[in-house]
């Protein structure tokens, strides 16, 4: 499991570059826009997160794997 506070820093990073590649190079970006906000959206409803998934798998900020039961 990671902090909360990685996924959010991540979604933003990911939102503000999209939204900074679509207004500077292609207006196209904005979909990848919308899939962090599908992605956002979806792991409140299920707990599922991807990029939760692939920290923990690379132990990357303090992430851990999660290990299902």
């Amino acid at each position: 499991m990671c902090p909360d506070q990685i996924i959010r820093r991540f979604a933003g990073i990911f939102v503000l570059v999209s939204l900074a590649l679509a207004h500077w190079v292609h207006p196209g970006w904005l979909l990848f826009t919308a899939f962090v906000g599908f992605n956002l959206l979806q792991s409140s409803v299920t707990s599922f997160c991807p990029l939760e998934r692939i920290l923990g798998k690379i132990a990357a900020f303090g992430c851990e794997a999660r290990r299902d039961v």
